[in-house]
């Protein structure tokens, strides 16, 4: 950060987390948190997971920011994650490339995704 370095949040998964119950994408909350335990702001951490993967990969003209004519995928947050880094797991509702899906759309989606995980589902 210092050295002007973006950080790049991501996530991996395995079955080794999918046999645990956890679902691609689900770890990325806590690598947030642990951005800022690190010292970034929350601001900087969400970045690391919006605009900084996207300059990285070209495609800041269409993803990473909230701007017109760029892909609407968005996840809304019921409080402030600028406020608190842990409130990104209080997801409300989600926009899919246009498709707005609320949170009961998005528990059904989670349990149809869950029923081969042998662990109970996380979001």
């Amino acid at each position: 950060r210092q050295n002007h370095v973006s950080i790049l949040a991501g996530t991996d998964s395995s079955s080794v987390l999918e046999e645990k119950g956890d679902l691609p994408g689900t770890s990325l909350h806590d690598e947030l948190a642990l951005l800022v335990d690190a010292g970034f702001t929350p601001s900087e951490a969400l970045r690391a997971a919006t605009l900084n993967p996207a300059s990285f990969l070209g495609r800041s003209d269409s993803l990473g920011t909230i701007d017109a004519g760029k892909t609407a995928n968005l996840v809304l947050l019921e409080p402030n994650p600028l406020q608190e880094i842990h409130n990104t797991k209080r997801i409300a509702a989600v926009i899919l490339e246009g498709r707005y899906l609320d949170r009961l759309a998005l528990d059904r989606m989670l349990r149809e995704n869950c029923r081969n995980c042998s662990g109970n589902p996380t979001h």
